[in-house]
């Protein structure tokens, strides 16, 4: 789509520049405010530091909260556009349900009509140039310093200076345009105008992708006399659907949610567009009235145009608020979520990662998928179910009747379900790594590909177990099946417990058990070689299954490592006032030595 209408957008202009130097004011003027949303929004999210985040993901408990921090939000950034955008990635890392997204939108549309009011009542009225350059002059020291909350107030600040004299260039380049050609000439009434112009709306809302920039545009022409009355109010109706756009190129790297919020943001705009047009008569009247009522000139268009922009906008949630859940219906037939497939990253994609908070929890969570794929081959891979581990009271039990081969080919199993998730994750944290993220953020984001490495660790094991598994566990064979039962059991306990771990509320979590189990393997690990020894001078254990043993069991110590480690850097919260305590309680390595050796001394 780029290759189509960015040429003929360059060439148009480049052809208005020709016809009229001054044009070329208003196309300044319209550049410098797109910037100045630009540096806004990038000084909002260093000074934010996650706050509007944060707040997103507490704010969709309710219908109600949601319109109200869609608003809020909107009114905030002065654009909808980017709050469609982090909506799509927090539903599609699954932090907000879809009815919360839906609502948000709904709010955003009423909070963008704020920025009307504030171009129609201040903007216009005063000479807010002059106050644009003092803020773009304090700015530049700001946005030098290191703190970067105080980059991020200079950013916001130059964000601001931009948005004003923007609005100034347009303003000024519409003044002296009409001087040369007057635009009421094409000025079109009735059905045909109402039809045009709101085409024309929504195109230049394509091109900008900001119904906010577009209404400036509007409101600056509308002051100059460039425009009519009636032809403003349907170009104001049309930049509500073409703002759809930028949700739409949102959701294209987004998962099926985003896909659907995607579908109900253009569906609610071009609602509301089409009652605003059928209806364009008494919502005059009701601009009338109102504007009557609030004291507004008869020939203040510019601040009529704003009230029509909130009635319609208020109207629209209104008539759509009643057949919400009918719309979400509707959105889950029409957009139907796939079967999950677990061979593929399930939370990773490009929406996601447009923000630090939804792609360090959409990666915990594609860890998390990856981990249930992965303890599911570990146990499958030692003849057990999974279902009936996690049932048993009796792990050691249920171990020695668990003789039935499993008909599983593990490696064909680990290259799809394992690795490919696995290489997903390390596709993602390296797209992580080239954006601009804090550094605590991007060390839990490594953590976490550590996390993925030392589980995928854990199955290569247990793929070298099997053959000696099948081999010494489907039939009893003495002693050595009692040894191989021995690690099937140790290895199914850590996965229960690591389970227990992860239903357990966050601040209960325990790394204490994690140590202890440690202290235990490493115990166990060094006297494997004494228990076989023994074995083989009592006749119970052959030379050759001993030898099979002896680096089976080094396999399987490692895949306990390997779970236990991964469980206790994706489980435990070091920022709690528990952790803060477990790391005084936890034991290091020297501590660690310790008690293996005093376990050695006395088992018992």
């Amino acid at each position: 789509m780029t290759r189509i209408y960015l040429p003929i957008v360059i060439g148009a202009l480049l052809l208005t520049f020709w016809v009229s130097p001054d044009a070329q004011e208003i196309a300044a003027g319209v550049a410098i405010f797109l910037f100045g949303m630009l540096m806004l929004e990038d000084g909002f999210k260093l000074f934010g530091g996650g706050a509007l985040e944060r707040i997103l993901e507490r704010a969709t408990g309710s219908t109600l909260r949601a319109i109200s921090f869609g608003i809020a939000s909107t009114t905030l950034l002065q654009s909808s556009s980017l709050v469609s955008v982090i909506t799509i990635s927090f539903l599609s890392a699954g932090l907000i349900s879809l009815i919360g997204g839906v609502g948000i939108i709904f709010g955003a549309n009423i909070g963008t009509t704020t920025g009307a009011w504030l171009v129609a009542g201040l903007g216009l009225k005063i000479d807010i140039a002059a106050y644009a350059m003092p803020m773009i002059a304090l700015s530049v020291i700001l946005v030098f310093q290191k703190s970067k909350p105080l980059r991020g107030i200079g950013y916001a600040l130059a964000g601001l200076g931009f948005l004003f004299l923007g609005i100034h260039h347009m303003k000024e380049g519409f003044d002296a345009f009409k001087d040369q050609i007057d635009l009421t000439r094409f000025a079109l009434t009735g059905l045909l105008g109402l039809f045009v112009y709101s085409l024309i709306g929504t195109a230049a809302t394509v091109v900008m992708q900001s119904s906010h920039a577009t209404m400036v545009l509007i409101l600056t022409a509308l002051s100059a006399g460039q425009i009519s009355y009636e032809n403003a109010l349907a170009l104001a109706i049309g930049a509500n659907i073409g703002t759809t756009i930028t949700a739409i190129l949102g959701s294209l790297g987004a998962n099926f949610q985003g896909k659907r919020l995607a579908l109900a943001h253009l569906i609610f705009n071009t609602v509301t567009a089409l009652v605003a047009l059928v209806l364009i008569v008494p919502l005059r009247d009701a601009v009338d009235w109102v504007s009557d009522l609030v004291g507004i000139a008869p020939g203040d268009y510019a601040m009529k145009l704003a009230v029509f922009h909130t009635i319609f906008n208020v109207l629209g949630v209104a008539l759509m608020l009643p057949v919400l859940n009918r719309l979400i219906t509707f959105l889950e037939h029409r957009i139907v979520e796939p079967v999950p497939d677990v061979s593929r990253p399930r939370y990773l994609n490009e929406a996601v990662d447009e923000f630090p908070q939804t792609l360090e929890i959409a990666l915990r969570k594609e860890v998390l998928h990856l981990y249930e794929n992965a303890v599911e081959l570990i146990l499958h891979g030692l003849n057990l179910h999974r279902d009936e581990v996690f049932a048993t009271d009796n792990v050691a039990d249920l171990v020695r009747h668990s003789r039935t081969p499993f008909e599983l080919d593990l490696d064909e199993s680990y290259e799809r379900r394992v690795k490919t998730l696995y290489a997903g994750i390390v596709e993602f944290t390296t797209r992580v790594g080239d954006k601009r993220v804090d550094q605590d953020i991007a060390e839990r984001v490594y953590a976490l590909r550590d996390v993925a490495s030392d589980i995928v660790q854990a199955v290569k094991s247990v793929k070298h177990l099997r053959k000696n598994i099948l081999r010494y566990t489907v039939r009893r064979q003495g002693a050595t099946t009692e040894l191989y039962d021995e690690l099937r059991t140790e290895i199914a306990r850590i996965t229960i417990e690591i389970r227990k771990l992860g239903l357990t509320e966050p601040e209960n979590r325990s790394a204490l058990w994690l140590d202890q189990e440690r202290a235990q393997i490493e115990d166990d690990a060094r006297t494997t070689s004494q228990r076989v020894d023994a074995l083989i001078r009592k006749g119970a254990l052959n030379a050759t299954a001993a030898t099979s043993f002896m680096n089976d069991s080094g396999y399987a110590y490692g895949a306990m490592r390997d779970l236990i480690e991964a469980a206790r850097s994706y489980y435990i919260e070091r920022e709690s006032a528990m952790a803060e305590v477990e790391r005084l309680l936890s034991l290091d390595e020297e501590e660690l030595s310790e008690a293996v050796t005093e376990h050695a001394k006395d088992p018992g």
